[in-house]
């Protein structure tokens, strides 16, 4: 069975503003610019030197972007931080440069242990280093103990950085 509607036809349908007559071209404009406006202001606020992933001053997106914190466990007050971005150079660091060579040599330092890997009990103190960010477009979420399997990581980041 067919039915053919016809604007006749449809005294069930609700009225709405506009319902069968052609857009105002008012209406249609002041749509179209709030759009267009909408779309520069995102535009704008993806390419400010404020964002998240910039690096200090350069207005482009450092391939890494760290943030570091020394505690001594949770709830306990910050000792020291940082921030690092390499590839453009920049963060409080104080020679950013030399960090960031220091960093860069080292093979993927904040990927996930592998499953199954057993680590030594020692704790050589009880600082941490947590390290937040992105690596070379990986986020970084990272907790790096004085011991373990992070003993190496931590000396390192703690020479470069201490």
């Amino acid at each position: 069975m067919v039915v053919k509607v016809t604007t006749r036809s449809r005294p069930h349908l609700p009225a709405c503003a506009g319902a069968g007559r052609a857009p105002r071209h008012g209406r249609v404009r002041r749509h179209l610019l709030a759009g267009l406006a909408a779309a520069a202001i995102t535009l704008a606020g993806c390419s400010s030197p404020t964002s998240g992933g910039s690096a200090s001053g350069t207005g482009g997106h450092a391939k890494v972007s760290l943030r570091f914190q020394v505690n001594t466990g949770r709830g306990t007050p910050v000792l020291r931080h940082w921030r690092l971005s390499c590839q453009p150079s920049g963060g409080s660091q104080a020679d950013v440069a030399t960090a960031c060579t220091a960093l860069l040599k080292l093979k993927n330092p904040f990927a996930p242990r592998p499953a199954g890997v057993a680590c030594p009990m020692i704790l050589l103190s009880n600082k941490k280093i947590v390290v937040t960010g992105t690596w070379f477009g990986t986020r970084v979420h990272r907790v790096v103990v004085d011991g373990g399997c992070d003993m190496a990581l931590f000396s390192k980041l703690d020479k470069l950085f201490g």
